[in-house]
């Protein structure tokens, strides 16, 4: 079986020479990414659903704008959150595959791709039923992400 730590041991020996004040190493990731959740995240959701919900036709098309431009950016800023926060576990000598905000962070990133191929493919000829499985299966993804910040300041607080 593939040891991720020791795959990723020397760029985290690398960054670990960089000699970054430990506050930063283990308070840096879920920092950053509150930000992103929390701020990012719920306007890319609340956009979306504004974009359905709104009955003022231009309101609706420039909320469905927002999100069309900033829900990849979200996508960005959690997978690259993601990989910082491993990296940030082996820079602490922490195992990366136990815990359960690992899990949910794969799960949402798993989620929002799928949700990224349901918007790429063009909802399959603007099909309603996909537009809904869509905005639930979004707002399910901000949901576990609430969840993974507090899974993660649990996990943050027990080393």
């Amino acid at each position: 079986m593939l040891n991720w730590s020791e795959l990723l041991e020397p760029i985290a020996a690398w960054f670990r020479s960089l000699r970054l004040p430990e506050p930063i190493i283990h308070w840096g990731h879920p920092l950053m990414m509150a930000i992103v959740v929390f701020v990012m995240g719920s306007f890319v959701g609340l956009a979306g659903w504004r974009g359905r919900l709104v009955e003022d036709q231009d309101g609706a098309i420039k909320s469905r704008s927002e999100h069309r431009k900033l829900a990849p950016w979200l996508f960005f800023f959690l997978a690259a959150g993601y990989t910082g926060g491993v990296l940030s576990l082996v820079m602490q000598h922490q195992p990366i595959l136990e815990s359960p905000h690992f899990f949910t962070g794969s799960i949402v990133l798993l989620l929002l791709l799928i949700n990224a191929a349901i918007s790429l493919s063009g909802f399959l000829g603007n099909k309603a039923i996909l537009r809904t499985i869509h905005a639930y299966l979004g707002s399910t993804a901000l949901s576990i992400l609430f969840l993974h910040a507090l899974l993660g300041f649990k996990l943050g607080t027990s080393f």
